[in-house]
């Protein structure tokens, strides 16, 4: 796979995960799931969330750095949440 089709790969499956937010939202407002079961789910999603756009930062990175974006990896969701802004 090369690096653009990768990118597009990961790209793909944020944009996925932003659907899936935007639906549990929206089946919220209609009372088809209750307040705590979308919280949880939602957590679970930005977590991933934040793990895909590290990965895309990271293969960014190294692409400009002149160095192989095939080698960058998915962090833990431990190691990505506690980053600072």
């Amino acid at each position: 796979m090369t690096g653009s089709e990768a990118e597009k790969e990961i790209l793909g499956h944020i944009t996925e995960m932003i659907n899936q937010e935007k639906d549990l939202r929206d089946r919220l407002a209609r009372q088809e799931i209750d307040e705590p079961t979308e919280h949880a789910r939602l957590a679970r999603l930005e977590t991933e969330l934040d793990r895909c756009w590290d990965l895309l930062r990271q293969r960014r990175a190294r692409m400009e750095a002149g160095q192989d974006p095939g080698a960058a990896n998915v962090r833990p969701a431990s190691e990505v949440e506690g980053y600072l802004s």
